[in-house]
């Protein structure tokens, strides 16, 4: 499954639609997780999303690769807007989208259908000028 997932990432990079990054241990270069950009050229703007490994939670991975792939998206791929949406039973997800300057958007109340419960998701998004800001603001301290 993993396998074939994997072999989905050169294709969509060629054709510019998602890009896929590995998130690896600081010392052992281990994957502990991914990151990635699901891009909608005719609109400017991307969906990012991520997964890491339960050992590696609470240790900074999310935010750092977060913070690296917004600049990727705004700088290199001259996006208008990036977003991000969690569960709202998984609020820790939100608060790497807070750290990265992502605005809360509100919520689709059970959008998803999981394991037979509906989920409601929460919606977070940032925009190229806002974060050009932020950088700026960040590079004065």
């Amino acid at each position: 499954m993993a396998e074939a997932w994997i072999r989905t990432h050169q294709p969509a990079f060629e054709e510019g639609t998602v890009i896929t990054f590995a998130i690896t241990e600081r010392h052992s270069w281990a994957l502990c997780g991914a990151i990635g950009l699901s891009i909608s050229v005719p609109h400017h703007h991307a969906e990012i999303g991520y997964w890491i490994g339960r050992p590696y939670w609470n240790q900074g991975y999310c935010t750092e690769a977060a913070t690296g792939v917004l600049r990727y998206g705004f700088e290199e791929l001259a996006l208008h807007r990036i977003f991000a949406r969690h569960m709202r039973r998984n609020p820790v997800s939100g608060r790497v989208m807070q750290k990265i300057g992502m605005a809360y958007e509100g919520r689709l109340r059970e959008h998803y259908s999981k394991w037979g419960a509906f989920e409601d998701i929460e919606m977070y998004g940032v925009l190229r000028e806002e974060w050009q800001q932020r950088a700026r603001q960040t590079q004065r301290i």
